[in-house]
């Protein structure tokens, strides 16, 4: 994770830890999901419902991103409901 060549965005880490967490709940049990990066849920949103042509050809940490759609599928074929919120964590925070 981080490594030159697996790629260094700063949506590397976030997706990786959604992935720990969705492969940490069982699929069957719904799952609310609090992070504090608009960029991870920009990057699922264009994953879910009906229409839009996305592709991963080209986009930043596909490798990790596939690995998050896959488990959102997994947890969609169970019926598991599952909630990304953003939080706003650092609001005030005078060194962010």
């Amino acid at each position: 994770m981080g490594r030159e060549e697996e790629g260094s965005s700063s949506n590397r880490p976030e997706l990786a830890a959604f992935v720990l967490a969705s492969r940490g709940t069982p699929a069957t049990n719904p799952m609310l999901y609090l992070c504090n990066n608009q960029a991870l849920l920009k990057a699922v949103k264009r994953w879910i419902g009906k229409g839009g042509k996305a592709t991963l050809v080209g986009a930043p940490d596909a490798d990790i991103l596939l690995e998050a759609i896959e488990e959102l599928r997994k947890r969609i074929t169970e019926g598991a409901a599952t909630f990304l919120v953003k939080v706003k964590v650092h609001r005030g925070e005078p060194a962010n």
